[in-house]
């Protein structure tokens, strides 16, 4: 049996055939003598299919016209070639030797052992938004990388610069200096609607501007593939064709809007078999704004654990908690100072609305709050028990605090560079802590490579603060100055991080 994997597609084929439906209500049936045409009547019309043509030049306006949309945001669409330096170590050289010297022949490069640096390439796509050279893109196609080059649709080549990143949306904001640039303005992912038609751009396979089409199959798809503890997920999923090196690209309505940033595959190949999924334009937008205005994204929090309520929840904690009906979440959590908190919601409330929108997926409450600032009202429809409580909450920032971030904030995740897990309450036990973050893995660059930590290691303090959790380790700014934590075998280590 094979499975299907998630690709983050950021490396560079792509054919777009576009094809072209008919549907027809006649039978033609093949006797010995001719060929004869039966008409089906549907509610009394008769639509014979045997022409000369499809369809008539009347009939033109009620058929997709893709060709606005696709030459002119095609227009606006780079490539991005991301260039990384990595460190590789010579192998074992032959030593010198005069006898070789002697007689004239080459002597080979003597080799110290030290490490070497070359230049690892990669490949993906962006967006063109403003006429001054910013472009939007995904952070998994820049990340690392030491220099970026940013190939355009007429054949311009521009080293361009990161403005900002956010791995939790896996969207990235880069720029070129140039002027009077095509661009791609927004439109409304919130107005897709299911079977519209849109066009996804970009460069797979190094192949540049292709346009392939599809329709939109699902919308706020949440894969869990972003690999970030704090990711937001709601994709607009696509039956157009994506493969490696769109990563970045533009997903395009038919009236030439930006509705989306193609960003993943799902592939048992790991080249697209009849899906891809698109950042939406509503998350998209907010963090672009955000990268521009701040240089950092001002990531808003309700302050609530939670679940979504479908019939799995119904089936396993219907009865305790007396739920009976599919749709809203329910809230397993309230954190301590929060905004959910300090507005009065309590563990056990289930929000149906927010701002007016129905919670009827998963994901819903994650992309809506994902569209705010700290210190943004939002307003919540609660069912308490029989009753129904309108709130109107004052969301915070990661520190807990109704305040903007600033640039020197530190995205202690990112900056730290692996991915984490809370300890159950089992090795926390064995390890005689009250809790802590496990490092699961850890990335090249990053604080914990450089500190030399191995995977493992359960970090109990940063700068003296106490860490119990993942969302604990979320809600620290301050530079880090030092990491204090225990290893499996119960050995403790204490790290001092010398800037």
């Amino acid at each position: 049996m094979r499975k299907n994997t998630f690709v983050l597609v950021a490396v560079c084929f792509a054919s777009a055939l576009l094809g072209a439906g008919v549907a027809s209500y006649a039978v033609v049936r093949n006797t010995p003598s001719a060929t004869t045409i039966e008409y089906v009547n549907r509610d009394g019309d008769t639509v014979p299919v045997a022409r000369t043509q499809f369809a008539s030049l009347e009939q033109a306006a009620n058929y997709p016209d893709l060709t606005f949309a696709a030459e002119n945001a095609v227009k606006a669409v780079v490539n991005i070639e991301a260039i990384t330096e990595v460190e590789v170590r010579q192998q074992g050289m032959m030593p010198y030797n005069p006898f070789f010297e002697f007689f004239g022949f080459p002597q080979p490069q003597q080799g110290n052992g030290q490490p070497q640096k070359r230049e690892q390439k990669s490949g993906g796509s962006g967006v063109i938004i403003s006429t001054d050279g910013y472009i939007v893109t995904n952070n998994h196609v820049v990340d690392g990388a030491t220099k970026l080059r940013v190939k355009l649709n007429d054949g311009r080549v521009f080293d361009a610069k990161i403005i900002g990143k956010d791995p939790t949306t896996d969207v990235a904001l880069i720029k070129v200096e140039a002027e009077n640039l095509p661009i791609l303005k927004f439109g409304s992912s919130d107005a897709l609607r299911l079977g519209e038609w849109v066009l996804a751009i970009g460069s797979p396979f190094d192949l540049q501007s292709t346009i392939t089409a599809g329709i939109v199959s699902a919308k706020a798809r949440q894969l869990d593939v972003i690999p970030n503890e704090f990711r937001i997920e709601s994709f607009i999923q696509t039956d157009a064709a994506v493969n490696p090196g769109n990563s970045g690209g533009a997903l395009v309505n038919t009236r030439g809007e930006l509705v989306g940033i193609n960003t993943v595959i799902k592939s048992s190949t790991g080249s697209y078999i009849g899906y891809s999924f698109a950042v939406p334009e509503s998350i998209v937008r907010k963090v672009v704004n955000d990268l521009r205005e701040y240089g950092i994204v001002q990531r808003a929090l309700l302050g609530i654990s939670y679940r979504y309520i479908d019939q799995d929840f119904i089936d396993q904690l219907g009865k305790d908690t007396g739920i009976k009906e599919v749709g809203g979440v329910y809230v397993a959590g309230v954190s301590e100072g929060g905004s959910a908190s300090e507005a009065g919601l309590r563990k056990g409330d289930v929000i149906t609305e927010i701002d007016g929108v129905k919670i009827t997926a998963p994901t819903t409450l994650t992309e809506q709050i994902g569209k705010h600032r700290p210190n943004d009202k939002v307003s919540l429809v609660v069912k308490r028990g029989d009753k129904v409580k309108h709130f109107e909450v004052v969301l915070r920032n990661k520190a807990g605090k109704a305040e903007l971030l600033s640039k020197n904030d530190v995205d202690v995740v990112e900056v730290l560079g692996g991915r984490f897990a809370d300890i159950d309450g089992r090795t926390a036990k064995k390890l005689d802590i009250k809790g802590g973050v496990q490092v699961q893995s850890i990335k090249s660059g990053g604080l914990l490579a450089k500190a030399r930590v191995r995977e493992g290691f359960v970090i109990t303090h940063i700068n003296d603060k106490a860490v119990r959790s993942v969302a604990d380790l979320g809600r620290l700014t301050d530079k880090i100055q030092s990491i204090d934590g225990v290893y499996p075998d119960g050995r403790a280590a204490s790290y001092v991080i010398v800037q």
